[in-house]
């Protein structure tokens, strides 16, 4: 937990540089378009390659900050190929108060002061699902607030105007910032985050036991889930970590991982130097490299290439080598070590090795491959020339990357994989044996479970609804317009009401009778019953009002009504700047908020409880990591320096 806090420092240290890089060079890009001296252009130009090289080198030190402690700690533990875990999004703090109180002053006629304890709430949970635990109780704390988010956009956010709530959150793969008004944005983050948590639980999990490999499969197979929900949810997020282009590729990242955890599931107990068991473990290791070269050829397509980390990159073709040359040693050692006996079933065996290439070796069929001692030993040195060779890539890939030189037991087990391989071709060479060694054949892949997405039920998850005092959501939602709640002086004759009510909750007035005494007060067709007396009724049925109703003295008893106004004769403002094509969505407007955060005389901050006692009160101190510092600016890592769009239409963000 101190290591992740001085990570997170670290992080937020380097994301502030950043900001500060990036603010000179849009200086110098902007003076670079305006000026037409030569000399000056020749001088700004000279500026701008500084800053990038600056930008470069700090983003070169967050690639090396996340991976230093969710891969490589875990793999020196565990003993493992590294796998590679999701960096959160970081983001700012939100404060719902001062917006969220007027709005129901102007939009519920309500009194915000009455709401202070549900906006603290809301405001202690987003808090803490900034720096979740890494297990499941850290994503139950993101799934809740992410259902309160389903809850609050109804109830606050309108398509047709904006409230003063700024949401900022920083890309994870470049740091770089976008601040909206819209709560996609929140949503999407929260999404992002929850897969980014569960491909954590998966890197963490102890993958020298059976229990431990099963909860890695079933973490990786859930982080491809809330993904892929992510990308069909929401299609135009500005932020590039987030684009379809970056999850699609994130979620066959995750998947080739949890097919990696299948197969080490099915060799945990040993392999059998057996003749089937044997090419079925090739068949699956052929499965592995499949899958992670499909990873590594989505990662180098444009623009993906110039976003994910080296290390990504390096690691995914790394790994198709190496299983690629795992299954040419298992179906070498098959045919060297396993010659054909009358007691054999020649037809089985003809069988599985007919369905092991997609066209036989120079034609041969498989019966007189197997039947044949040297055509086996012949083949099967070429499957272990093919190993020999993989391997040897493998291990030059390794030294390509400075991250993964700093694995040992990588190097190790690349290493061992060689010696391997080396050693059974030594025992099958003779020396008097000139010819040439054919190419063996690709080996078909196949497993016998395959990695899929899981959408996890977490997405889903029951809350209460912090604002559920407003009214059901059905009826009392920012999309209604409604006027100021009336009070009319109901009284009763000869126990009629002069009209009747309809409806759930809450209730409506119906079959009004203009001439009673109701309806001269100006109760009206169509009104909604908010309240009867001192209880508020706009969770209440029919029945329970028309109890309340004749409870009433002969004095009669006041009620409060509501009338829904046209919406369509609201004025449209100006339009959303998620969706709406505006300016100045990427970074700049992030900065203006900035400087707007620096001067805290400027802004209203509500007073609220401790965090530690909202999280006693909600039982939820488990989900969050309570001693993490809060960071203004953090955002993952970036190679290259990415080009950032000067407008936010959709077809320049990806």
């Amino acid at each position: 937990m101190e290591c992740r806090s001085k990570l997170q420092n670290k992080r937020a240290h380097i994301n502030q540089q950043i900001i500060k890089q990036m603010r000179m060079r849009a200086g110098a890009e902007n003076l670079l378009k305006a000026t037409s001296n030569n000399k000056v252009r020749e001088q700004v130009v000279l500026e701008l390659s500084y800053v990038n090289s600056d930008l470069q080198l700090l983003m070169e030190q967050l690639e090396g900050l996340n991976s230093s402690v969710d891969v490589y700690q875990n793999v020196q533990e565990m003993s493992s190929i590294p796998l590679i875990p999701l960096g959160l999004k970081e983001t700012k703090d939100v404060d719902f108060s001062v917006a969220l109180k007027d709005l129901i002053l102007e939009h519920y006629s309500e009194d915000g002061s009455n709401f202070q304890a549900e906006i603290d709430d809301l405001m202690d949970l987003r808090q803490a699902c900034r720096t979740p635990s890494r297990n499941p109780s850290g994503v139950d704390l993101l799934a809740s607030y992410f259902s309160q988010l389903s809850f609050l956009e109804p109830r606050f956010f309108s398509p047709t105007r904006q409230i003063a709530i700024f949401f900022t959150w920083y890309d994870s793969f470049t740091g770089v910032p976008v601040c909206q008004q819209n709560i996609s944005l929140e949503k999407a983050s929260m999404l992002f985050n929850m897969a980014a948590l569960y491909s954590q639980i998966g890197t963490r999990a102890d993958r020298q036991t059976q229990a431990g490999l099963e909860d890695a499969i079933a973490a990786f197979q859930k982080s491809a889930g809330v993904l892929h929900y992510l990308k069909e949810t929401f299609t135009h997020t500005p932020s590039y970590d987030m684009s379809p282009a970056m999850l699609s590729m994130l979620i066959r990242l995750m998947l080739a991982q949890a097919q990696e955890c299948m197969f080490e599931q099915i060799t945990l107990p040993g392999i059998r130097n057996e003749f089937f068991s044997l090419l079925k473990i090739a068949q699956e290791a052929a499965k592995v490299g499949e899958t992670y070269s499909e990873v590594h050829q989505s990662m180098i397509q444009t623009p993906i290439k110039n976003n994910v980390p080296f290390f990504w990159t390096t690691i995914s073709e790394l790994k198709t080598n190496h299983y690629n040359s795992l299954a040419h040693y298992f179906v070498s050692t098959a045919l060297l070590d396993h010659q054909l006996a009358p007691s054999d079933d020649e037809d089985k065996q003809e069988k599985a090795l007919s369905q092991l290439y997609d066209t036989m070796p120079e034609g041969r069929s498989p019966l007189d491959i197997l039947k044949d001692k040297e055509e086996r030993r012949r083949i099967g040195k070429a499957h272990l020339q093919r190993s020999i060779m993989g391997h040897e890539e493998a291990i030059r890939i390794h030294s390509r990357c400075r991250h993964l030189q700093k694995l040992d037991i990588l190097s190790e087990i690349l290493q061992a994989g060689l010696k391997r391989s080396l050693t059974k071709f030594e025992q099958n060479d003779k020396e008097d044996e000139f010819t040439d060694y054919m190419l063996a054949p690709d080996i078909i892949s196949k497993t016998e479970k395959k990695a899929e997405m899981e959408i996890p039920a977490a997405t889903k998850v029951k809350v209460k609804d912090l604002f559920q005092q407003l009214g059901p959501l059905s009826v009392f939602s920012a999309k209604q317009r409604w006027s100021a709640p009336r009070t009319i002086r109901l009284r009763l004759q000869d126990r009629d009401l002069g009209f009747t009510l309809k409806g759930d909750a809450p209730v409506q007035i119906q079959s009004l009778d203009p001439l009673c005494p109701a309806a001269a007060e100006g109760l009206k067709e169509g009104d909604y019953l908010v309240a009867v007396g001192d209880t508020e009724c706009k969770w209440l049925g029919v029945s329970d009002v028309m109890k309340l109703l004749k409870g009433a003295d002969e004095e009669g008893v006041n009620i409060r009504v509501v009338s829904m106004l046209d919406s369509s004769s609201q004025p449209m403002p100006t339009k959303s700047a998620t969706y709406g094509g505006l300016p100045k969505t990427y970074s700049m407007i992030c900065l203006a908020h900035d400087e707007d955060d620096k001067n805290p005389k400027s802004r209203k901050v509500a007073k609220k409880p401790s965090f530690l006692s909202w999280g006693l009160k909600n039982k939820q101190k488990s989900g969050s990591t309570l001693s993490l510092p809060n960071a203004d600016y953090n955002g993952p890592w970036n190679r290259p320096c990415p080009t950032y769009p000067s407008s936010c239409n959709e077809s320049a963000l990806y």
